[in-house]
C-alpha cells in the first residue's frame, strides 16, 4: 500500500524532492491555480503554515492547469504570482495534472482512497485538499470550496499534530 513517503516529484525549481522527507509531519495536499476564484485561498494556505509549521505541518502547493486553463504560466511566473501576492512560503512544486490518463501517480494514489468528508474520486477543481498523517496515510479530504480557516480543516489538522 503506498503513501506520501513513496513519492518524489520535481519543486517549481526542477530539483526533485523525495515526500519522504515530510515522514513525521502532517501534510496538507492541495492542487492550485494562480487564475482561480478560488485563488485567494493561498493566503489562508500561507496562515496555516506560518501557524502551525513549527508544529509540524506541511502546506504542499501542486500547480495543476486542467481546470479551465487557470494555471496557464511557467515555473517562474507561478512562483513569482504566489511570492509577489499571497507572500507563499511553502513548498510548491511543478505542475503537474490531477485528473485523467495523465494523472500523476500521486494523485492517482489520493484519489482512490476513501476519505471524509469528500469521498474518493476525482478531484473537483482547484484547491481540492488532502489532509496526510505523519506515517504518510491520507486523513481526510477536503473539497476545493473548503478555505483553509475552516474549523472543520483546522480541527482535522489541530488533531493530527
Amino acid at each position: 500500500m503506498a503513501n506520501l513517503h513513496d513519492f518524489t516529484l520535481p519543486a517549481l525549481d526542477g530539483t526533485d524532492v523525495p515526500l519522504k522527507q515530510f515522514d513525521g509531519k502532517v501534510c496538507l495536499v492541495v492542487n492550485v491555480a494562480s487564475k482561480c476564484g478560488l485563488t485567494p485561498q493561498y493566503k489562508g494556505l500561507q496562515t496555516l503554515h506560518e501557524s502551525y509549521g513549527a508544529k509540524g505541518l506541511a502546506v504542499l502547493g501542486f500547480p495543476c492547469n486542467q481546470f479551465k486553463g487557470q494555471e496557464p504560466g511557467s515555473a517562474d511566473e507561478i512562483q513569482s504570482f504566489c511570492t509577489e501576492n499571497y507572500g507563499v512560503s511553502f513548498p510548491m512544486f511543478s505542475k503537474i495534472e490531477v485528473n485523467g490518463k495523465g494523472a500523476h501517480p500521486l494523485y492517482q494514489w489520493l484519489t482512490q482512497e476513501d476519505t471524509s468528508p469528500e469521498g474518493p474520486g476525482d478531484v473537483q477543481w482547484n484547491f481540492g485538499k488532502f489532509l496526510i498523517g505523519k506515517d504518510g496515510s491520507v486523513l481526510a479530504r477536503f473539497e476545493p470550496t473548503t478555505e483553509p480557516d475552516d474549523p472543520a480543516l483546522v480541527a482535522v489538522i489541530e488533531a493530527a499534530l
